[in-house]
């Protein structure tokens, strides 16, 4: 049976939306990360490049900038290995492995706003579950104020976040998993290859378009997290967990809403930079496979 093909106008609403939606307010803030609109202005003015020359000047930028890369490749890495540790893991014969598979997505269909708060809570200095256990479990060397001491904080949000979202990067997994022929694992198996063996040569290299997938949405989204730093330390203590958006959420909160568009065109670059490399490196993987 031939492919059905489709009128090309069929995807013009889609179009129409990516449009309004994406494209126009991109381009409208390029314009304006080069005029010195902010909140005393009278009239906004085209600046040309002083946005961006101040902004490489500011040394929180500079923070801002180690801390979002630092919680990227932190997040990308272990996010990928927990979730593919977890989808082989119950990927089989278990008896409560649907159920374990709901719990473990569970977190990543709430709020981060909401898991932010719960975490708060968990790691208070005094109350929280984490303390209260290391105490009580006579480990009090190891209690900390873990999101008030500027060794543990950023730390912690990784953690945090980690919880949140390996659910999300096992059910790709599974799904990628679920695509292997079963027969060639078995005639594997049978001709005295070990687990390690049958993973490293048929499972890892057939899941490469479900890796292709995880890294780069695990990368682009931990590149701009925003919510769970803003709930959990604001961006502190002083600029200790400050990433991007935390800096540019405070640039736009004292009016300079050129300057934080600037800062925002910045970071668009930088993901675009990062990622389309990483795209093409892992998709080209994907076809010598």
């Amino acid at each position: 049976m031939g492919k059905v093909k489709y009128p090309l106008y069929f995807s013009f609403p889609a179009l129409a939306v990516f449009l309004l939606f994406f494209i126009t307010p991109t381009l409208i803030g390029f314009y304006y990360s080069f005029t010195d609109w902010n909140i005393n202005a009278d009239q906004i003015r085209f600046n040309g490049l002083e946005n961006y020359i101040e902004l490489f000047k500011e040394p929180r930028l500079k923070t801002a900038l180690i801390n979002t890369l630092i919680f990227a490749a932190v997040v990308t890495l272990m996010q990928n290995l927990l979730g593919l540790g977890l989808a082989l893991i119950l990927n089989e014969a278990l008896k409560l492995r649907n159920l374990l598979r709901m719990i473990f997505f569970m977190p990543y269909v709430i709020a981060p706003i909401v898991i932010g708060y719960i975490f708060r809570a968990i790691y208070h200095p005094e109350h929280g579950i984490i303390n209260t256990m290391l105490d009580k479990a006579g480990l009090h060397f190891m209690v900390h104020d873990w999101l008030n001491d500027p060794k543990y904080a950023l730390f912690s949000i990784i953690v945090t976040d980690l919880w949140r979202v390996a659910g999300f990067s096992m059910v790709v997994y599974l799904a990628g998993l679920q695509f292997i022929p079963k027969d060639l694992i078995e005639s594997s198996s049978m001709d005295g290859a070990q687990y390690w063996q049958r993973f490293r040569s048929i499972v890892f290299p057939l899941l490469a378009p479900a890796l292709t997938v995880n890294v780069l949405l695990s990368m682009i989204g931990s590149m701009k997290v925003f919510e769970m730093v803003m709930v959990l330390t604001e961006g502190g203590p002083g600029y200790t967990t400050e990433v991007f958006y935390t800096y540019i959420r405070g640039m736009f909160s004292t009016g300079l809403f050129g300057y934080a568009t600037a800062v925002n065109v910045v970071l668009f670059i930088l993901v675009t930079i990062i990622g389309v490399p990483v795209l093409m490196a892992m998709k080209k993987r994907e076809v010598e496979m």
